[in-house]
């Protein structure tokens, strides 16, 4: 939704984007040239990483971003300081708050961007790939249901244990793959994990983010930080037949390349 003004008088031409995902939707629907500022964990497309920065991405700096003088600050209701919009429109500057949190709601919400920003058309083009992309993963997972492969627990942190839980994007892409998320059932999005409980649980699959170390999918002897953790699971049928997979960040973000992620889990879990 827009804030801090009815309509555009104007396309806007100095974009201040205050969410890593809103950055890559930017650049994915062409706005790149007129993103003049980022958060200090935006850092895809690589382009993003020569722009100026204006603090984190729960903590931006006012000073900072009305120093960018933009005609558009484009932040996100999940994630961001909500306080900081009341801030932004005390000082007259014009914002649009981007309200997705859900994998199925972003097509939708990457075409309400784009109209709001007058590139309605780019916009849909993007988001009907991704919904399309989507729908393909989906009925291409029905039809390898019947794979061995039905549960899953994805480690965000090995040690102590950090899993997604209910209410993740990793969650939505267990859903959307037919995949049971053993951890679904936590009562926080990123509950600590116990060895016992991930045992009890006893996924088939278990996926762990490389978070950029460059770790080969179910190489666990290039990655000290989980090695111990899968000693400790050397029980579970998943440990013992190899069945571990790193992803990219991708699955982490919900942005344009959440279907790369998605394909990701897909290839490991044996749905492509």
């Amino acid at each position: 939704m827009a804030l801090g003004g009815t309509a555009l008088a104007a396309p806007p031409e100095r974009i201040v984007s205050l969410a890593p995902n809103l950055t890559e939707i930017l650049y994915d629907i062409g706005l790149g040239d007129r993103v003049v500022a980022v958060t200090d964990f935006c850092d895809y497309p690589p382009d993003v990483k020569n722009k100026p920065k204006i603090g984190g991405f729960s903590t931006p700096s006012l000073e900072a971003v009305a120093a960018m003088k933009p005609d558009m600050v484009v932040m996100t209701k999940d994630g961001n300081p909500p306080e900081f919009a009341e801030r932004l429109k005390r000082i007259g500057i014009r914002l649009y708050v981007f309200d997705v949190r859900r994998i199925n709601e972003l097509p939708r919400g990457i075409r309400e961007l784009g109209a709001a920003l007058d590139v309605a058309q780019a916009a849909k083009k993007r988001a009907d790939r991704i919904e399309n992309l989507l729908g393909q993963y989906e009925t291409q997972a029905k039809k390898k249901a019947s794979s061995g492969i039905r549960s899953a627990l994805f480690i965000v942190q090995p040690e102590p244990p950090i899993v997604a839980g209910p209410g993740t994007l990793i969650d939505d892409s267990f859903r959307l793959l037919g995949l049971r998320n053993i951890a679904a059932g936590a009562s926080s999005e990123y509950p600590r994990y116990s060895i016992e409980m991930i045992i009890h649980g006893a996924p088939d699959v278990i996926l762990m983010g490389s978070m950029g170390r460059g770790i080969p999918s179910g190489d666990t002897t290039k990655d000290p930080l989980a090695r111990g953790l899968f000693n400790k699971l050397s029980s579970l049928e998943a440990v013992k037949a190899g069945r571990i997979c790193y992803t990219s960040d991708a699955v982490f973000r919900l942005g344009p390349r959440i279907v790369d992620g998605i394909r990701e889990i897909a290839a490991c879990t044996g749905r492509l």
